[in-house]
């Protein structure tokens, strides 16, 4: 790196620190899918809601967040408690439900599934925490999904669920792993999950953050794959090694709401 790129880039940091201030902070979560787990208080409540928002959040963001408050209407405002005691007949209250191709057996076989991962391997964080390197949150990506499916399950239903061993850059889980570990002390993300450091989380890449980061020299890759990521999170380590994903909310916030 010469100096002309060091200018750069602490111009570049500069203008997006001050995005970051600008779009995190409280009056962002009206317009985001995360308003739905900040809706409860429990821990476990936060995480299901989070992660089931997460996993329909692709589409058009108002109706992301309608069928999004369907869903935590459907299992009676209490996730946790549906997950942990629903039966068949309960089940049958996800009936019809569909958010673009996640629909009502998707739906059922995800509470199932929550439901082996609350009562057999001690939650969702417990599984992300003991499969992340000093480098990555990625490979707990990878072992998540892996106990996931490891009931009986339709085949179509493994689409909802990203690997980034495959190739994907799991734009949805680094959202969600964003909201869970991120102590934005903001009021936004939670940090609830105590065991994971900011330092090795990836940047939820998609559309907008992805254009953003090109117009700003920060990926060069034009397919949003884990290429990318690794290219777009090697790049945001270098302007915050301690908390690369904030710049998640200057990337994203320039495209959606400058429409930069």
């Amino acid at each position: 790196m010469n100096r002309a790129d060091v200018i750069i880039n602490e111009e570049i940091k500069m203008f997006l620190d001050e995005k970051v201030n600008q779009f995190n902070n409280p009056n962002f979560i009206d317009s985001d899918p995360i308003q739905i787990p900040h809706s409860f208080e429990l821990k476990e409540d936060i995480e299901i809601s989070g992660f089931l928002v997460a996993t329909i959040a692709w589409g058009n963001r108002k109706m992301i967040i309608k069928n999004a408050k369907t869903m935590v209407e459907l299992m009676g405002n209490s996730p946790f408690d549906f997950v942990m005691e629903h039966n068949e007949k309960q089940l049958e209250k996800l009936n019809g439900f569909v958010h673009r191709t996640f629909n009502d057996n998707d739906f059922k076989y995800f509470i199932k599934s929550l439901q082996n991962i609350y009562k057999n391997h001690q939650g969702m964080e417990k599984i992300f925490s003991k499969h992340q390197t000093d480098e990555s949150i990625l490979p707990s990506i990878t072992a998540f999904k892996k106990i996931f499916f490891s009931l009986n399950h339709l085949k179509r239903t493994t689409k909802h669920v990203s690997d980034p061993q495959s190739g994907s850059a799991s734009k949805r889980l680094n959202m969600m792993l964003r909201w869970f570990v991120r102590d934005d002390n903001k009021g936004v993300d939670f940090g609830i999950w105590k065991n994971i450091p900011a330092t090795i989380l990836s940047c939820p890449l998609d559309v907008h953050s992805g254009n953003v980061a090109r117009q700003f020299g920060l990926l060069t890759r034009k397919t949003n794959d884990l290429k990318a990521l690794n290219e777009l999170d090697t790049n945001l380590r270098l302007l915050d090694p301690n908390d690369p994903v904030k710049y998640d909310f200057a990337l994203f916030g320039l495209g959606v709401f400058d429409k930069f």
